[in-house]
């Protein structure tokens, strides 16, 4: 062999290697991306980079509690706006900076989730959260009224019981130190059964918690494969953790399409006039179920099973554990925060005294103080940490290159909301940070829990009434006393934003 030969093969060697190993693991980028991400980097490198693989070189050495802080010192420290990088052939930029954030979330041409989505695929196939282009047009505006503030009004009866039941449990454990997360996932479940879904869960009693574990495990999943940069579904599959994940999903699908059975079968005697009209003959209002089955039923053949259950599973998974996970991080900033919670329960003392009464929409209208503590509560706690959009065309932002279209771009709210610029003194608790006069002096893309533009979360007033209805119960009629500590417990994007080790509290009846 000749040393031209020799030397050619050393060249081309390397990049044939290459690329078949980002054929395996994720994404070939073309020449045009190549070049257009590498003019970006020469200035915002957020690393020292393997060739197109990035800082992979360096997961092995993150452990998975550390990761908020390893993203924070990789793609936000030193960089005010964009820090650019690799993923395994995927081009990857991290906006910091509000106004790009908002050049990005409110375009209604950049609207496809980020490649990370699709590891939920398997679950969510093409529900409300991951589909794009035409289909999510189209079932965002069919589903949309759904949340309407009018349509919700009724649904504080609901919640209320449930509060009622879980404050009840909680008193239960006698004022001893107790982690309440299991309980808090198994409210939010049976509230969004019933109020979303029209249907009884019980969870709270010790029902149809398989379904709770195996959302938890399909979660630990998806973080398995982007810790290990398993992207090929027939890699992660003979996996013991895919296998596993299988098994779950199946039994996800199974438990959502019985919901559905359930509901059809009771909708269809609501449809026909049976218990059309409550004891005061005032017609009831649709649930978010409801309202798929009864446009199923209007156009025979427009929604397939698969369609109904993909937006069930979707609004299953998006109304119950986001919740849990804020919800348990508000309880334990009222123990942190003697001062903060005997505000809150001086508003409730005014709004309902000494009565036991059900929460109304009136009532939830009033709780201005318990609305910015929850506020303060998702800025501090973004049950969403991070959000991601895949380029299908260029992104132009202000007096930097253009972000070549297949870049992979991440907004990461945990670290926006604690930016000093916009948030003085980030990590104190401050309430107060969201009356009016304080909100007007920020950019409006500054504070984004529940993300922003055409892909806001269509859930978000639920979810606003069901914390307000769930902590008003708790403050009313009970106290929190803290156990577990701030710096005792460490924060992990795992999915949703959570707690890696129990946070422990003390509940006290209120006499």
């Amino acid at each position: 062999m000749d040393l031209f030969t020799l030397a050619l093969m050393s060249l081309i060697l390397p990049v044939i290697v290459t690329y078949s190993l980002l054929i395996i693991f994720w994404h070939t980028p073309s020449l045009r991306m190549v070049l257009m991400h590498y003019k970006l980097m020469t200035k915002y490198r957020c690393s020292l980079q393997v060739l197109l693989f990035g800082p992979v070189h360096l997961l092995p050495f993150v452990k998975y509690r550390e990761t908020l802080d390893w993203l924070k010192k990789l793609f936000v420290d030193g960089f005010d706006r964009i820090a650019a990088s690799w993923l395994v052939g995927l081009p990857l930029v991290f906006v910091n900076d509000p106004d790009d954030i908002e050049i990005l979330l409110s375009s209604t041409k950049h609207i496809d989730k980020g490649a990370e989505y699709d590891l939920l695929k398997a679950w969510l196939q093409d529900g409300l959260l991951l589909s794009t282009g035409g289909k999510w047009h189209t079932r965002r505006k069919l589903l949309t009224p759904t949340f309407h503030f009018k349509i919700l009004e009724d649904k504080s009866q609901t919640m209320y019981a449930n509060a009622r039941k879980f404050v009840q449990k909680m008193l239960e454990e006698n004022g001893q130190p107790f982690a309440p997360y299991q309980m808090i996932s198994s409210c939010t479940l049976d509230v969004i059964g019933e109020a979303a879904m029209g249907v009884t869960l019980n969870s709270l009693d010790g029902e149809n918690l398989a379904y709770r574990d195996a959302i938890a495990r399909t979660a630990k999943a998806i973080i398995f494969r982007i810790l290990f940069v398993i992207t090929r579904d027939c890699i992660f599959n003979i996996t013991p953790t895919g296998r596993q994940d299988i098994k779950d999903v199946k039994f996800l699908h199974g438990f959502t399409n019985k919901i559905i059975a359930d509901r059809r079968a009771a909708y269809s005697k609501i449809r026909e006039g049976e218990n059309h009209e409550s004891a005061f003959g005032e017609k009831k209002r649709q649930t978010f179920l409801d309202t798929i089955l009864e446009l199923d039923m209007q156009n025979q053949g427009r929604w397939t099973d698969s369609d109904i259950r993909e937006e069930v599973d979707t609004f299953l998974f998006e109304g119950h554990d986001t919740t849990a996970a804020l919800l348990q991080f508000a309880i334990f900033e009222l123990g942190q925060n003697p001062d903060v919670q005997e505000c809150a329960y001086q508003e409730q003392y005014e709004i309902f005294g000494d009565e036991s009464r059900e929460t109304t929409l009136s009532d939830i209208q009033n709780m201005n103080y318990l609305e910015r503590f929850i506020k303060e509560c998702l800025r501090l706690y973004p049950s969403v940490p991070y959000l991601a959009r895949r380029l299908t065309e260029d992104l132009h932002l202000k007096d930097l290159p253009p972000i070549v279209a297949g870049t992979n771009v991440t907004v990461m709210p945990y670290f926006v909301h604690r930016n000093p610029k916009w948030f003085p003194d980030p990590e104190t608790f401050d309430p107060n940070r969201f009356l009016p006069e304080e909100c007007a002096k920020r950019h409006p893309f500054a504070y984004i829990p529940f993300s922003a533009g055409p892909r806001n979360c269509i859930g978000q007033r639920f979810a606003m009434m069901e914390l307000k209805v769930l902590l008003s119960t708790l403050i009313r009629f009970a106290k929190v006393e803290p156990v577990t500590m701030k710096g005792e417990f460490k924060l992990v994007p795992f999915v949703i934003l959570r707690s890696l080790d129990p946070i422990y509290v003390k509940i006290i009846a209120r006499r």
